[in-house]
């Protein structure tokens, strides 16, 4: 057997489109592979593939299709469509897994490929590494179906149609839209057409950006990347709030009508506000990260709930979630997961959330944030040469107990390596900028003496 190459990142197999690992060829042997590793059991195997609106889509769909038939099993082709769609949709249809074409907020030359299982949930690290092995192993080189048994493409064509309806039935059946003016930035990719139309057909106002995709501007200057064309806009419109979606639309950047933004971190805190009054938290425990802002957990505390915190990623907070029997949960970047009615971040359905809020109480996003105060928060990155322990170099370990033991029960410490780069990121956070910015600023010299 050969030796495994590691392609599968955080989320999925990502890089340059057409440069390896993005490569047709290597889009046709995950095809494959996941044919093989992902069946659920059934005769009439199918696997879902949809994508984004990038260029480099068309070419890594094609092989994708012909990886998945050449192993014998049907490939039913979704077209643009935002990764919870897709979730949702191979769940919905019972396929044996689901595929995403996407680099999510990356820019258009690059690409990406993440697969769901049969329940709609993102892959645990061995099932990708069983893909892996398979890939460069050659395992399953012999088989080839032949005559009948070759699978069939088929498209789906009220794909879209199927998934916009599933969303408008997240909001209540009792409550509307009207009156509501809303601006929604699509960032050009995969719910273009889709999140718009959710919030007109329950009655908003809805000024869309972002619903234009070329194939290359996906992303580009728009979006949740770049909020801030959301915000001014508006401004300029005089709407009630404004909603900024990234490329595959699994999370949200939202601003109040006054144009400033409200982080996921504040959404978590009105959404969890809401469910416990109509007691729905389960548990009464919201699942955040170790970025989450001490603001978060004190205002949980306040209305009797509490924080449990995962690592930075959404996938880490699903896994929490599962763990512990929690149904609510997300990140400070607007990944929000509701698991009462989907499998992973879903922008449009957290933006439902907030809007139905807003709808039952008669406030608008201003007067619902003002329940969550931000702790101050510093975050710096330090290049190193290596990724030593931090335990293990004593002026670091020295230094890091001596900002915990100043902040105390008012402020946090995480320190940790980049999962992708060789830096230190540094977040400290407190009551007093002015101090934790000196605690940053001196532990960030210590790393730099003994690792750059």
């Amino acid at each position: 057997m050969s030796e495994i190459r590691h392609i599968f990142g955080t989320d999925g197999v990502r890089g340059r489109a057409n440069e390896y690992p993005m490569t047709a060829e290597l889009a046709l042997s995950l095809g494959r592979a996941a044919a093989y590793v992902l069946k659920n059991g059934s005769q009439n195997r199918k696997i879902l593939i949809g994508k984004d609106t990038r260029l480099s889509c068309y070419m890594l769909e094609e092989a994708m299709v012909a990886g998945v038939c050449s192993m014998g099993v049907q490939a039913y082709v979704i077209g643009p469509m935002p990764t919870p769609g897709i979730a949702f949709l191979t769940q919905s249809m019972r396929a044996d897994a689901g595929v995403v074409i996407s680099a999510s907020h990356n820019p258009y030359y690059d690409n990406g490929i993440k697969f769901f299982d049969h329940n709609g949930f993102k892959l645990p690290d061995e099932m990708e590494n069983r893909i892996e092995q398979i890939i460069f192993s050659g395992e399953i080189a012999h088989l080839r179906p032949t005559g009948p048994e070759i699978g069939r493409a088929k498209r789906i064509e009220d794909a879209q149609g199927r998934y916009t309806q599933f969303l408008k039935t997240i909001f209540p059946k009792n409550l509307r839209l009207d009156g509501l003016k809303i601006v929604v930035d699509c960032a050009h990719g995969a719910a273009y057409k889709i999140a718009p139309l959710v919030f007109e057909e329950l009655g908003a106002d809805v000024i869309a950006l972002g619903v234009k995709p070329n194939g290359l501007n996906i992303n580009d200057q728009c979006g949740a990347l770049h909020p801030e064309n959301m915000c001014q806009a508006v401004l300029d419109h005089g709407a009630h709030l404004g909603l900024s979606l990234d490329g595959d639309a699994d999370r949200v950047v939202v601003c109040d009508e006054r144009g400033e933004i409200l982080d996921g971190d504040v959404i978590m805190a009105i959404c969890a506000k809401n469910f416990m009054e109509q007691g729905k938290l389960a548990k009464k425990t919201v699942v955040g990260t170790v970025m989450s802002n001490l603001g978060l957990e004190e205002v949980l505390r306040g209305m009797g709930a509490q924080l449990v915190r995962a690592p930075v990623g959404d996938r880490y907070v699903i896994a929490e979630m599962h763990q512990g029997g929690y149904n609510f949960g997300g990140e400070q970047s607007g990944h929000l997961i509701y698991l009462d009615h989907t499998t992973t971040g879903d922008g449009t359905l957290a933006a439902l959330q907030v809007l139905e809020v807003m709808v039952k109480k008669g406030k608008r996003l201003s007067e619902l944030k003002t329940i969550f105060q931000h702790y101050p928060q510093i975050l710096v990155n330090i290049k190193v040469q290596k990724k030593i322990p931090f335990s293990e170099i004593s002026p670091v370990a020295k230094k890091t107990r001596e900002i915990e033991k100043k902040l105390g029960d008012e402020g946090r410490l995480v320190l940790r390596y980049s999962g992708t780069e060789n830096l230190a990121r540094i977040m400290i956070e407190g009551r007093e900028k002015s101090m934790i910015e000196g605690m940053a600023e001196d532990l960030a010299h210590t790393i730099e003496q003994n690792l750059s």
